[in-house]
């Protein structure tokens, strides 16, 4: 019986030995280059097994984009107008508590042209960065974009708010710089963005973002997070409107008025290097002309000389005497 045990003892050892064998050949052929089979590599850019609709959100080549994918970027405020019209739209709005719809964006001083543009530059916006999203994430997202269309610190057309910052790789929306659009489209993505941006521009509000002109992912928090105000929580995406005038229904005064550049990020400006300005050059002063030393004579140089008197005598000398007969004597020891 223990001879039994025993050999049933060495057949498991045996066949151990030979599981962690081919185990281990297995994980050899499988790194042939020495790698950690337990160390993942993340897909880097946009792998062509990884893309899907609203994909900017995940593989976004985040060096080359600004800002981050998710994430929309900012831009400096101006100065204040006039301190009545703030305190008139602040009292307005109830300060900064409260969220206030923004209202319906119309085409109608646009041309044909302009509005078809306009739906496309909305499309592509909505398709790069939400096309995941549900359907309120896709029309906040598109409200978002036209509220800038209406505010003055932004570009006064739909594709310029869309595209704004590509011309210097400083994208207000990443898809535009990151090489998302290279990409092939869902049809069914492509036009299921297409009917909320064609929403968007005959009217329609999405109103619990408000006046929202940022957004970004919960998996990102960008610089100017803490200096705004959130409207609303939408899919993945926090809303923000800025503080203060600002972010009033008074600020988003903007007309549209169409004037829509071709769709589709701007060709990048070159930047010409910085020369610095040569030195001027200044002419060396003509040289003084120089004065034989021979020719050099001090004052003094002929004091010791002896003179000839003039005829008739010297006339620099005193006159002779006048004194009187009667004085002559005077003094003189007798």
């Amino acid at each position: 019986m223990q001879r039994l045990w025993l050999v049933m003892v060495g057949l498991g050892l045996l066949t151990f030995a030979a599981l962690s064998a081919h185990a281990a050949l297995k994980a050899v052929t499988s790194h042939p280059d020495g790698a950690d089979p337990n160390t993942s590599s993340p897909a880097k850019g946009y792998e062509a097994d990884d893309h899907f609709p609203g994909a900017a959100l995940l593989y976004a080549d985040v060096a080359t984009a600004a800002p981050a994918a998710g994430v929309t970027g900012t831009i400096e405020l101006p100065a204040l107008p006039e301190p009545a019209q703030v305190a008139a739209a602040l009292s307005a709005a109830s300060g900064d508590t409260g969220v206030t719809a923004a209202r319906p964006f119309s085409t109608n001083m646009a041309s044909a042209i302009d509005r078809g543009r306009a739906l496309e530059c909305l499309t592509a916006a909505i398709y790069y960065e939400a096309a995941s999203e549900p359907l309120q994430g896709q029309e906040a997202v598109a409200q978002v974009i036209l509220n800038r269309a209406r505010h003055p610190v932004f570009p006064a057309t739909v594709c310029g708010v869309v595209y704004q910052g590509s011309e210097r790789a400083g994208c207000q929306f990443s898809f535009a710089c990151d090489g998302a659009m290279q990409r092939v489209q869902s049809a069914g993505g492509w036009a299921r963005a297409a009917r909320v941006a064609a929403a968007a521009l005959a009217g329609y509000v999405y109103a619990p973002v408000g006046l929202a002109t940022h957004y970004h992912t919960y998996a990102v928090t960008p610089a100017w997070n803490r200096s705004l105000v959130m409207t609303d929580m939408i899919g993945a995406h926090l809303f923000h409107r800025w503080k203060g005038y600002w972010g009033t229904a008074a600020a988003f005064r903007q007309i549209y008025r169409g004037g829509e550049p071709v769709p589709g990020p701007h060709a990048l400006v070159p930047v010409s290097p910085v020369v610095p300005a040569a030195p001027p050059v200044i002419a060396a002063a003509a040289p003084a002309p120089i004065t034989p030393v021979a020719t050099i004579r001090p004052p003094y140089a002929d004091s010791g000389a002896a003179k000839s008197l003039p005829k008739g005598g010297d006339d620099r000398l005193p006159p002779p005497s006048t004194v009187l007969d009667k004085w002559k004597d005077v003094g003189t020891l007798r």
